[in-house]
């Protein structure tokens, strides 16, 4: 029997764990380019990657991307893990955002339209933390 907790949860971790399921996926297959392009970027706003080969880095990138999928899409795993996976995951994605010339307005939260891209993964945001949320505060246990 599905918990009502869980049947709550499902639209938002069926969407975002498919979304970034996919997002990882994707990346596994990565050419040296693609890697080279996405460690560029990531390392510019997080310079401790700097020490990562772009092929290590963006291998890491896509199984922590597809393990936060799975996580978000496996029922077993409890709403506050998966959650804060995501959490996490969004944070750093909203760091590129806030760290990373043109992307914001002057003086602004409001993005740009080249910050569009990484302004709207603050839904992943809010999911995992919704996800958190709702799992501690839970009184069906």
């Amino acid at each position: 029997m599905i918990s009502r907790s869980l049947l709550r949860q499902l639209p938002a971790r069926a969407a975002a764990g498919a979304f970034v399921l996919h997002s990882g996926l994707g990346k596994r297959a990565a050419d040296q380019e693609t890697a080279e392009r996405l460690h560029g970027w990531a390392a510019s706003t997080y310079p401790v990657l700097r020490k990562i080969d772009a092929k290590r880095f963006t291998a890491l990138l896509a199984a922590g991307e597809m393990a936060t999928g799975a996580a978000l899409l496996l029922p077993f795993v409890p709403a506050a893990v998966a959650g804060l996976a995501l959490t996490g995951f969004a944070g750093a994605l909203l760091g590129l955002y806030a760290k990373t010339p043109g992307m914001r307005r002057e003086g602004s939260i409001w993005p740009t339209e080249q910050g569009i891209t990484l302004a709207k993964d603050v839904w992943m945001l809010g999911i995992g933390l919704s996800l958190v949320l709702d799992d501690v505060t839970r009184t069906d246990r």
